[in-house]
């Protein structure tokens, strides 16, 4: 076993991100990212997130998730079950410090109020103080499920333009257009030229914003990647200095989207602010090189069960066609250089889900969900075999 202040030989001691005796990152030769337990020994992890248990019932979830080959309890678990013995993510929840932008979509912290940062050393003092030294904590989340209000195919406001129609009370109305002014010499016209918007005053955006009218011009969509990525630099900034101000001890693994976060954002949750992103598998492409953690995984998914009418596979079924798909991705995933482990996306069905097409690990009169268990369970007893049979980034 290794010494806690030992690198691993297996890993290339200038990769190896982390504090000894706790949960690391590191890169072997081949070119893989592992997890690192506090023993020294390589951890793929297999979480589930939204853990809790059913009051009445018979059955324990940390023996459940053994059970099934699971190693952790992911983002969003009852608190209690931390005494398991299971190791766990932890959640800082940045969105209850100081002003919230909380409109149209968007649900972040002012991260351009001065005070903004006090308040976050303060949350951060509140939550991760008292667990600092837990062995058995891999790391931080630092906002489950915030609204990055990307843009997208519904029309909707986007980040910019939500920023730019908050009441002057917010310090980042003031930043979002001293910002995009600044994008465009200073004046309103030259703005409006360039979203090819009709934009007389402020109040025109406000109203926009007001009915969800989004503006999805080309010269918006430009400016607004370009200040989400200056949003999304802050609020990282800013967050994982206020978790090592506390914690120093502990990796971060930035916020759980909840789904797709766009390429603005992703860009901006990087090393060394970021040890590892919390990503959704289709974002794995737009994330800079590095270690990644597949934080919302799952297979109950319309493109896991085809386009309508797409030919079937020698008659598999809908479900078979979802099992054998997700199945493929997450092999995948195993084999793939940078993915250091995985979270199923919830441990329960949710209210209306109907199985076989629910996504809970367990029903809602807490039976098994064994259409999802039986073939997870294979899956996470071969990971690390899967992984470790993965050919060197240098093979043909």
């Amino acid at each position: 076993m290794a010494q806690p202040s030992e690198v691993p030989q297996i890993f290339k001691p200038e990769t190896v991100r982390g504090t000894a005796g706790y949960f690391r990152l590191g890169q072997t030769p081949a070119g893989l990212w592992w997890l690192i337990d506090p023993d020294g020994q390589p951890f793929f992890l297999r979480a589930v997130n939204e853990v809790s248990g059913a009051e009445g019932s018979p059955h324990d979830p940390g023996a459940r998730l053994r059970a099934w080959g699971f190693n952790a309890l992911g983002v969003g678990a009852e608190a209690a079950l931390r005494e398991e013995g299971l190791p766990f993510v932890a959640t800082v929840d940045f969105c209850a410090a100081g002003a919230l932008i909380h409109t149209a979509g968007a649900r972040l912290p002012d991260v351009f109020d001065p005070e903004w940062p006090k308040a976050a050393a303060v949350r951060a003092g509140e939550l991760c103080l008292p667990l600092c030294e837990r062995r058995d904590l891999m790391g931080w989340i630092t906002d489950d499920q915030p609204g990055w209000a990307q843009p997208g195919p519904a029309g909707r406001p986007a980040l910019l333009q939500i920023c730019l129609s908050l009441e002057p009370g917010f310090a980042a109305y003031h930043a979002a257009w001293e910002f995009v002014l600044a994008l465009h010499g200073g004046r309103l016209e030259a703005l409006a030229k360039a979203w090819a918007q009709p934009i007389t005053n402020k109040e025109v955006v406000r109203e926009l914003t007001r009915t969800e009218q989004g503006i999805a011009t080309r010269g918006y969509l430009r400016d607004d990647a370009r200040w989400s990525r200056e949003f999304a630099r802050r609020y990282f900034a800013l967050t994982s200095a206020a978790i090592r101000a506390h914690d120093h001890n502990h990796l971060v693994f930035g916020c759980r989207f909840g789904g797709t976060a766009g390429a603005a954002v992703l860009a901006e949750e990087v090393y060394p602010a970021i040890d590892a992103p919390w990503i959704d598998l289709d974002d794995l492409a737009l994330v800079p090189p590095g270690p990644v953690l597949a934080g919302d995984f799952t297979w109950v998914d319309p493109r896991f069960l085809g386009a309508p009418g797409a030919r079937r596979q020698r008659g598999l079924t809908s479900v078979e066609r979802m099992l054998r798909r997700g199945r493929t991705v997450l092999e995948r995933a195993a084999l793939h250089p940078a993915v250091t482990g995985y979270a199923w996306s919830q441990w329960r069905d949710r209210t209306g889900e109907q199985p076989p097409f629910a996504g809970g690990l367990v029903h809602e009169n807490d039976t098994a969900a064994r259409e999802h268990t039986e073939l997870l369970a294979d899956l996470n007893a071969r990971v690390h075999a899967l992984r470790s049979s993965a050919p060197p980034l240098s093979s043909p």
